[in-house]
């Protein structure tokens, strides 16, 4: 797919000094610190990108400068690229949003919601109504992540290494594993970051009689020309993959910044990598590489509406409803969570089928505009899209876990900063 031209910031209604600043920002506070190994920044407005710029080291072991074509793990950044490709699905009428999962993982079907009890011994009851599959794919399904450390439930998912970082099984070992514990509530009761849209990419695979990578590379990836991304890194580009590491000197996935002790540790080494080679668990909750300029170009076919130099992924329609707020009562997020897992606060911000989705920006606390949708992933990358601005934000780093700092707000803040000419 056609790059576009960098152009001037002025050229599209945004300011140079805005993006200054922002460099600025992410060299004293978080580079030169030691927080972040390098960072790189892009954004695209009114059909231009009017800022790219990379800083520090992709690899500080091998003093590897960070390049706009370095390649990222961007774990949960696949789940919109998983969700979509559900969708075309949808729209081709071969499942819809309010059949039960048990339709077609027929073993889930006497799924029971947790009482008491541990992994050996789990207590139940039956749900109030089946998990549906748009339970999936807005997070109300029950499921969760071991990660969480917040329940009994949680704590067989970590027993049993599912939805791990290092992933490990395959999505049919996931599925039969997942139907000997219980969920953590009824489904539609509350919204749980889970292991659903591995789920997701599960039955993509069964509905559409191909596996999930194959079908994601002819339908999304190979189409739209984003070559640089994949469920591993090829030995010809393995010279251009990061390294990953974690803010907690243990690297684990629970720190805080109030608890900095020292500087990053190599949680990934680039060069030993499990990314390296085809991995046995496909997930599309979290198991994607790519690179700034791909994740551009999947972006830019949604604030197209769903279309990009001749390729329609979706109709327009149906990307109105994934970004869409599909939580009960049309509630935000804070208030039907159990368990928010990042730095960010989400007061006014929905969730949609993929993506958050910013429904009142006076309550965030932070500039925006209503419809924006977004994500990140566990290691601080993230992205949002702003239609009623006409822009698109990415942000590449590789530190977990993506809670550590403030990095999403503040940059939201400052790239919104940026902006001189308001299309509101």
């Amino acid at each position: 797919m056609l790059a576009p031209a960098p152009a001037s910031p002025e050229s599209a209604g945004m300011s140079k000094t805005g993006f200054d600043r922002i460099e600025a920002h992410l060299k004293q506070k978080y580079i030169d610190s030691g927080r972040f190994p390098g960072t790189h920044m892009l954004v695209f407005r009114r059909g231009k990108v009017v800022h790219s710029a990379v800083q520090g080291f992709a690899d500080v072991e091998r003093k590897a400068p960070m390049k706009d074509d370095t390649i990222f793990r961007i774990y949960s950044m696949t789940k919109p690229l998983t969700s979509v490709a559900f969708m075309m699905l949808v729209e081709e009428g071969r499942v819809a949003l309010d059949e039960p999962v048990h339709k077609y993982i027929p073993e889930w079907k006497n799924l029971g919601v947790f009482q008491a009890g541990t992994a050996s011994a789990f207590l139940t009851k039956p749900p109030t109504r089946p998990m549906l599959i748009v339970d999936l794919l807005r997070h109300t399904s029950g499921l969760t992540y071991g990660f969480q450390q917040r329940s009994n439930v949680d704590a067989a998912y970590r027993e049993m290494k599912i939805g791990e970082v290092e992933k490990r099984g395959t999505l049919q070992s996931m599925i039969e594993d997942l139907a000997n514990i219980p969920l953590e509530f009824s489904p539609g009761e509350a919204w749980n970051y889970s292991v659903a849209t591995d789920v997701i990419g599960y039955l993509i695979g069964k509905i559409s009689g191909k596996p999930f990578e194959q079908f994601l590379k002819e339908r999304i990836l190979e189409p739209l020309g984003m070559n640089d991304t994949g469920f591993f890194v090829p030995p010809d580009k393995a010279h251009r993959f990061a390294a990953c590491y974690s803010a907690d000197p243990k690297g684990g996935m629970t720190f805080h910044a109030a608890e900095r002790k020292g500087t990053l540790t190599l949680q990934d080494d680039p060069t030993k990598s499990s990314f390296l080679s085809p991995p046995s668990f496909i997930s599309g909750g979290g198991g994607l590489c790519s690179t700034v300029a791909d994740y551009l170009t999947f972006c830019r076919a949604l604030l197209n509406r769903g279309e990009l130099g001749g390729v329609r992924l979706i109709g327009p329609k149906t990307l109105a409803l994934m970004t869409s707020n599909h939580l009960p009562g049309g509630c935000d997020l804070p208030a039907v969570s159990r368990s928010l897992f990042s730095e960010a606060a989400y007061n006014g911000i929905g969730f949609g089928l993929g993506f958050a989705v910013t429904m009142n920006p006076a309550l965030t606390l932070i500039p925006g505009s209503p419809g924006e949708y977004s994500w990140g992933g566990a290691a601080t990358t993230s992205f949002w899209i702003d239609p009623a601005e006409d822009l698109i934000a990415i942000f590449m780093t590789q530190v977990l876990p993506s809670s550590a700092y403030p990095i999403r707000r503040e940059l939201r803040t400052m790239v919104y900063a940026a902006i001189t000419d308001s299309n509101l």
